[in-house]
C-alpha cells in the first residue's frame, strides 16, 4: 500500500547543551512522549516517517521524560511507547539534515520538530535546518513544533549563529536587530516558558540555559504567549504549529492531523 504521504521529523545531534558557568547538561536530547507519540499516531495513519539531524548520528533520549508522567501516569503506557521508540530503525540510523535537503524537500508535507532540550545544542541555527525551515515556510506547508522545538526556527534566519550568540552573551538588543527579516516575525506562537525552564533548572538540568526560549522568540520578533506551567497550550497560525510543553503533545498532534488532513482535500472548482 502506498503510503499516505511523507514527514520529516528533525532531531538534535547533540550531547551536551551548554549552560551557564561553563556547565553542560549531559543528558540533553528528545523527550519520549514528545517524539513518539506524535509519530506513532502519524505512522497509523500511513505516513512514512524520515527522521533527520545535522550530523547523522543517534540521538540521545533526555532519560527525565522517561517517566509514567508523560504518559498520564501509566507504567504501561511508557513501557509501550519505549518499544515503539526502540522498533524506529530510522531514528537510530537518522539521515543528515543536509542529505534529505539534497534530496529534494518538494516530497514531504509536514516537518515536526519534537523537544527536549537537544534543539538548543543544534537546531536553533543549524543552516540545514533554516533551508528546511524556509522550505515549509514558503510551501505554506504545516511546521509543527513542541516544547524547546520552536527553538528550531530561529534557524531560519540567515545569520541565526549571530542572533544566538548575542542572546548568549546577554545583549538582547543586538540579537533583535540581528533578527530583522525573520520569516516568522509576527507570528503567534508558543514554546517552553521561562516558569517552567526554571522549575526544572534545579532539578533536571542542574544549571541555568544561556538564555530562555520564550525570550529568545520575542526578542527575534515572534508574537510569544504561554500558559501557567504544565498546561496543555498550542497555537497555530498561518502553517505554523507550536505547543508550549510536553503535556502538549495530544493537541499539538490534533492540530498537525488536521492542517494535514485540509491540504489533501480536493481543490473545488469555482
Amino acid at each position: 500500500m502506498a503510503a499516505k504521504g511523507k514527514i520529516l521529523v528533525l532531531v538534535s545531534s547533540g550531547y551536551g547543551l551548554p549552560l551557564k558557568d561553563d556547565k553542560v547538561y549531559a543528558g540533553a536530547g528528545y523527550y519520549l512522549n514528545e517524539l513518539t507519540v506524535p509519530v506513532r499516531a502519524l505512522m497509523q495513519e500511513g505516513y512514512e516517517i524520515t527522521f533527520a539531524n545535522p550530523k547523522g548520528n543517534t540521538p540521545q533520549l533526555d532519560l527525565h521524560s522517561a517517566v509514567p508522567d508523560f504518559f498520564g501516569g501509566s507504567e504501561s503506557k511508557l513501557q509501550d511507547y519505549f518499544k515503539f521508540r526502540d522498533s524506529l530503525t530510522g531514528l537510530r540510523n537518522p539521515t543528515r539534515i543536509s542529505a534529505v535537503v539534497a534530496s529534494g524537500l518538494d516530497q514531504y508535507d509536514a516537518v515536526f520538530v519534537p523537544g527536549g532540550h537537544g534543539p538548543m545544542i543544534d537546531l536553533l541555527d543549524d543552516p540545514d535546518a533554516g533551508t528546511v525551515m524556509r522550505h515549509f515556510h514558503a510551501t505554506s506547508k504545516p511546521t509543527a513544533v513542541l516544547c524547546h522545538g520552536p527553538i528550531s526556527l530561529l534557524s531560519a534566519l540567515p545569520n541565526s549563529r549571530e542572533v544566538i550568540a548575542a542572546l548568549a552573551a546577554n545583549d538582547p538588543t543586538g540579537a533583535h536587530a540581528k533578527a530583522q527579516g525573520w520569516i516568522y516575525a509576527g507570528y503567534k506562537m508558543t514554546i517552553f516558558s521561562t516558569a517552567e525552564e526554571q522549575q526544572r533548572e534545579p532539578l533536571e538540568i542542574e544549571g541555568k540555559v544561556l538564555f530562555y526560549p520564550d525570550f529568545a522568540l520575542k526578542t527575534a520578533g515572534g508574537d510569544v504567549s504561554v500558559l501557567a506551567p504544565w498546561s496543555s497550550y498550542v497555537i497555530q497560525d498561518r502553517e505554523l504549529i507550536s505547543g508550549q510543553n510536553p503535556f502538549s503533545d495530544q493537541a499539538l498532534l490534533k492540530l498537525l492531523q488536521q492542517a494535514l488532513d485540509e491540504r489533501k482535500k480536493p481543490v473545488r472548482a469555482a
